[in-house]
């Protein structure tokens, strides 16, 4: 930034000018610290002294890391240090939370700065982080462990943001105050977190050509920058530490980024542009459109997510670009949601060469499979070429995609194995090949558990069985002792959140095959017509195939639902893959024994369950 600005290069010069030209960033200012900070309708409420205090230290902390002037430097210093010798506690309703989050995680962010200034006292500077590890983190860690006394019953009342801030605050605490115990609590909770704003709950369903539906986008628009911003600062500050979550789940908030970045982007015919959408059920109901609540709404957030992807990575963030461009330059952060002056502070010189097509995946649904794949900086269209063995030679197959990159190969033969890469054009010529995909149209088995004789259960199988597949199929023989209500034969997830899991009587008395991504809100299932028989051995089967899904028993076809739309590679990364064993505490354990258990990708025709169902 310094040499940038210095060489009056833009549009770092003008990030400059917005932070020089910003009011909280200037000499003579005093701090007005309070014993006590109260967010939420209640009486005193008093965060918004709080939030410009922290501006004003953070935007002197930046004038002076760029300026070299220790004047800002200075006054940084009395900032943090008035506020650490003075505040006692943040309060209010659960808008405490709120404030300990965002306020949180930015607080930090300018003491990470000044800790570098020979002119910050230890002891003061010791201080400082005794106030964001007694006042700051136990808001974050009581949030995060129940959720303002709601524990799992009420997870989801809370909105993506609630969990954002949070574990921003909490990432950022663990690593000023030199503490990887509450780094890493921040981090396995944005993989494995329950609530909706860890990363798989955020970006709440991934469309093809990766467009990521954002939890908050039935809610309102301005709630779905906000956690952009919130994400972004996150990701930034893990990668700062080796941690690499932008990529976590195949870009997964890239995904979620460019969603709602194209949403609220005007289409240049009076509109916005449009975005598919799927319905979102959580504790607050049901969210069956993309809300047009603040549409187009506009914050300064953009720069760090578009210039980490397409100037660190050279991948395409087509969106993202549009609206860092219409924001340009970054300012503050308005009424203290986030610290603002990213077009200083993360613009990057774009790569020197191109680069290539990343993230392929082919999935087959039915009659097709489906394509997606993200672009890659300074290309003009792309073409989708297909094999049928691994290396090539490739055939063409579609080209001049430029947007959604995503494609539907419908020309299948019902016995073909097919290997795809993407290639982008660019003014330069074909880019390098992607990395390929492969699919195969008949039925592969992926796992087989068979020991002799079966097992007892509960069993723990390896973490991610399916986790590329769409249509798929799962075999299994069980012997029931007993069918308690709710015992399961497999269950397959990452807690409560996210599972699909095969029943042996549910609570109405019936087998069920069932599979949500949102705490049971969205659930889609099969149901036979009775509980599974108890005394002998039992063979069932499940099978996807497009959005039919088939459930047999003994190999006769005992439930259907052709509106199944949720696929194994919807769950994520599967930790907890289990035979026997709910991942639900409450429900009992499959008192029996269970043998050759198997998954195949694709979906295995009727004859195909009949054989192995022994009949």
């Amino acid at each position: 930034m310094r040499q940038k600005v210095k060489d009056q290069a833009q549009p770092w010069l003008a990030g400059w000018n917005a932070l020089t030209g910003n009011g909280r960033a200037q000499l003579g200012a005093k701090p007005r610290p309070l014993a006590t900070v109260i967010r939420g309708d209640v009486p005193g409420q008093n965060f918004a002294q709080f939030y410009i205090d922290v501006a004003r230290a953070y935007q002197l902390a930046l004038r002076w890391k760029v300026s070299q002037d220790t004047r800002y430097a200075d006054l940084a210093v009395v900032f943090l240090n008035e506020w650490s010798s003075t505040l006692k506690e943040v309060t209010g309703n659960a808008d405490r939370f709120l404030a300990a989050g965002i306020y949180g995680y930015e607080f930090a962010n300018a003491a990470e700065i000044m800790r570098t200034y020979d002119g910050w006292a230890p002891a003061d500077f010791a201080r400082f982080q005794t106030m964001m590890l007694d006042i700051f983190y136990p808001l974050n860690h009581s949030f995060l462990t129940d959720h303002n006394g709601t524990n799992a019953t009420g997870i989801t009342n809370y909105w993506a943001n609630w969990d954002q801030c949070t574990m921003a605050s909490m990432l950022a605490i663990g690593v000023l105050c030199d503490r990887p115990d509450i780094y890493d609590e921040a981090i396995s909770y944005y993989k494995a977190g329950q609530g909706n704003g860890a990363g798989l709950q955020a970006v709440y369903y991934v469309h093809p050509g990766y467009l990521g539906q954002w939890q908050e986008s039935g809610r309102d628009q301005g709630h779905c920058t906000l956690g952009i911003g919130l994400a972004g600062a996150f990701c930034e500050m893990a990668w700062n530490q080796g941690d690499d979550i932008y990529g976590y789940e195949n870009n997964r908030f890239l995904a979620g980024a460019e969603y709602v970045a194209k949403s609220n982007l005007p289409n240049g015919n009076g509109g916005f542009y449009t975005v598919p959408y799927i319905t979102n059920i959580n504790r607050q109901g049901t969210q069956s459109v993309l809300s047009t609540g603040a549409l187009g709404h506009r914050r300064g957030i953009w720069e760090s997510v578009h210039n980490h992807y397409a100037n660190r990575l050279g991948i395409a963030t087509p969106y993202t670009a549009l609206q860092a461009i219409q924001m340009r330059p970054e300012g503050d952060g308005g009424k203290g949601d986030e610290l603002g002056f990213g077009t200083l502070t993360f613009t990057r010189d774009p790569l020197p060469t191109a680069g290539r097509p990343s993230g392929l995946t082919a999935r087959l649904r039915g009659t097709q499979v489906v394509l997606s794949w993200w672009g890659c900086t300074g290309a003009q269209g792309y073409s989708v070429r297909r094999a049928e063995q691994a290396g090539g030679p490739y055939s063409v197959i579609a080209s001049g995609i430029t947007d959604v990159l995503t494609f539907n190969d419908t020309a299948l033969s019902a016995t073909g194995v097919y290997h795809y890469v993407i290639v982008a054009a660019t003014a330069a010529g074909d880019s390098a090949p992607s990395s390929e995909a492969r699919v195969s149209v008949p039925p592969e088995l992926l796992l087989q558990w068979k020991p002799d004789g079966g097992a007892r259960t509960p069993v723990s199988l390896p973490t991610g069985l399916a986790k590329n597949a769409a249509d798929f199929t799962v075999s299994v023989r069980v012997f029931l002792d007993s069918a308690a209500t709710w015992a399961r034969v497999f269950d397959f997830g990452s807690g409560t959140r996210r599972y699909m899991m095969l029943t042996a009587r549910n609570g109405k008395g019936v087998v069920r095959y069932a599979i949500s991504t949102v705490h049971g809100y969205n659930e889609q299932v099969i149901d036979g017509p009775a509980a599974l028989p108890t005394g002998r051995w039992v063979h069932v089967a499940v099978t996807l195939s497009g959005t039919l899904g088939t459930l047999y028993v003994d190999g006769i076809v005992a439930g259907t639902n052709a509106e199944m739309t949720l696929t194994p590679a919807d769950l994520g990364e599967t930790t907890q893959n289990r035979l026997g064993r709910s991942q639900f505490p409450d429900d009992p354990d499959l008192q029996g024994r269970v043998d050759d258990f198997r998954i195949y990708s694709g979906a295995l025709g009727a004859a195909e369950i009949a054989a192995l169902a022994g009949i």
